[in-house]
């Protein structure tokens, strides 16, 4: 499991043929099993090849990542409240407004259940596994981020491809210099939650 042929194909299934699979209509059970299997075998490998401890990093910088995060979310905001305002101002905060305890609710959920799994997947395991295969750095974060983008390419929708690339690049960046899947956890739920708070929900499957 520690070759090159190895991993490099290792990489292709994981992280090319399984999520452009998923565009495909077959049965959703299917879907679920080969997801589910893959998730597995990604937890298999960071715990029993890779010997990852899922601790939290010791000497982390949360003045700096606080810092840098909400500079970030602050253009963000300004950027996708004008964005919903000028295409559908009525999605605007429509979710908070009318239905707060479900807001509160899914963003629990997602940040538990949807975020930490991509960021082990995409940051922790990803980085782990492949990052000598690659000569420059740069290139590395970018292919990480154009998988990342490719993971929802069954939502099929060209925003959604652009928003989750520059968002995956954005983590790579992170995850690249603290090391910290926590940090990059709570990056990711921040601006993931945005997007549903704002009202670009819907075109990245949150409930409306």
């Amino acid at each position: 499991m520690k070759s090159k042929t190895y991993k490099s194909i290792e990489l292709f299934i994981i992280f090319i043929l399984l999520p452009v699979s998923f565009v495909f209509s077959y049965a959703p059970i299917i879907k679920g099993s080969l997801g589910l299997i893959g998730f597995l075998y990604v937890i298999y490998i960071l715990l029993k090849v890779e010997n990852q401890k899922f601790k939290i990093a010791p000497n982390l910088n949360w003045t700096r990542f606080w810092k840098l995060t909400l500079v970030k979310l602050v253009f963000i905001a300004l950027l996708t409240s004008l964005f919903v305002w000028f295409t559908d101002r009525e999605d605007l905060f429509e979710v908070v407004i009318n239905k707060p305890k479900m807001w509160i609710l899914f963003l629990l959920i997602y940040s538990f259940f949807s975020v930490y799994p991509q960021e082990l997947l995409y940051r922790t395991f990803f980085f782990k596994r492949y990052s000598y295969l690659f000569k420059s750095e740069w290139l590395f974060l970018f292919v990480n981020a154009i998988l990342f983008s490719l993971a929802h390419l069954f939502f099929k929708n060209g925003l959604v491809l652009v928003i989750t690339f520059l968002g995956g690049f954005m983590f790579a960046l992170t995850f690249n210099k603290t090391k910290s899947t926590l940090l990059v956890s709570i990056e990711h739920a921040i601006y993931g939650s945005w997007l549903f708070t704002v009202g670009m929900g819907a075109m990245l499957g949150f409930p409306t």
